[in-house]
């Protein structure tokens, strides 16, 4: 990847959103695709739990939606999470038990506990919404508060109706874009701490089994990433990489349970809870840049937003952006798409 100009201390949530809009709207067909009925421009958007990508998600649907902005939009724009694609709790408790050694698969978090199918054909209804004659579709609503905490999927009638046309689908996940890996590279990763948490996070605790579970189902995931154009990434200190998600994510619990009466986790809840998510980011977070590999076929996978033809695109029109953070989340500088 190249470099660009640091930004000198703008930390808010609002210039994330404002580099992530600038990202967009320049790939954006200038005859929108809402008015054109092509396939709206497909965004997908990762970044770790309590970087803010969530309220980055609303306040760049709002200044992509501003009808005020006569140079780009406004843009009719249909936002997702991948925390609403999860199974429904009793198909989550039913893999729990089909694999009770796997701690990876004991809830939702990790890929494996997503409805890929539901989350194929709703993508895919996406793609065609602008060239169907019926062009309302439901977003699927997943409550994590359901069920003691554990969640469930809300009743189809409490989905989200979005109603085309549509100039832009933007999918946000921790995990998005995640690619499965070689056996090999997992062999190799799996003797090697993650990057600044020496001595504070028990690789034992997963065997290369667990990782190799996890691995198989995530092949499944590369057809949903081949329905995208454009990725950006929030990426934490290259150095300690993991280290900032501990405190961003203590940080919530903290916040919420100052508005409930102290109803919530502990702090070694929460430490134990990010625990099970850093052998995804340990595993897999390279791979939306360096892509995977398909054991099955043997072949390299390549993420559609770096592709080949990549190489010979302007800085200005890569397909990929990283916007790197620090761990207080100030923005301290971006990355244009190149392995």
């Amino acid at each position: 990847m190249s470099n660009a100009q640091a930004s000198t201390g703008e930390n808010d949530i609002a210039f994330m959103a404002f580099l992530l809009y600038h990202h967009i709207v320049v790939h954006v067909p200038s005859s929108h695709p809402s008015r054109s009925r092509s396939s709206p421009l497909f965004v997908a958007l990762q970044g770790p739990q309590g970087s803010g990508k969530t309220v980055v998600t609303e306040c760049l649907r709002t200044l992509l939606t501003d009808n005020t902005n006569e140079q780009y939009g406004p843009f009719n724009v249909a936002t997702l999470s991948i925390d609403d694609l999860y199974l429904p709790h009793a198909q989550l408790k039913a893999l729990a038990s089909a694999h009770p050694e796997n701690p990876l698969l004991q809830g939702r978090g990790h890929p494996g506990t997503h409805d890929i199918a539901l989350g194929l054909s709703l993508l895919r209804s996406l793609k065609e919404i602008n060239r169907s004659p019926t062009n309302n579709l439901r977003i699927p609503r997943f409550d994590k508060s359901l069920v003691d905490g554990e969640g469930d999927r809300l009743p189809e009638s409490e989905w989200t109706l979005i109603h085309g046309p549509i100039d832009i689908v933007l999918l946000e996940g921790w995990c998005v874009g995640f690619h499965p890996q070689s056996l090999q590279y997992i062999e190799q990763r799996i003797n090697e701490a993650p990057s600044g948490l020496d001595g504070m996070f028990d690789c034992s605790a997963y065997s290369l089994e667990h990782i190799l579970d996890v691995n198989q189902r995530l092949a499944e995931y590369v057809k949903w990433w081949d329905l995208f154009d454009i990725c950006a990434q929030i990426s934490p200190p290259g150095l300690s990489p993991y280290m900032p998600i501990y405190k961003w994510r203590l940080q919530q619990e903290h916040e919420m349970k100052a508005k409930n009466n102290g109803q919530g986790m502990t702090d070694e809840q929460v430490k134990l809870f990010v625990d099970r998510y850093i052998p995804g980011y340990h595993f897999f977070g390279a791979s939306i840049v360096a892509g995977g590999y398909d054991e099955q076929t043997g072949l390299r996978l390549s993420p559609p937003w770096m592709k080949d033809e990549d190489e010979i695109r302007l800085q200005e029109i890569a397909r990929c952006l990283r916007v790197n953070i620090d761990g207080n989340r100030r923005v301290k500088g971006v990355e244009y798409g190149r392995r």
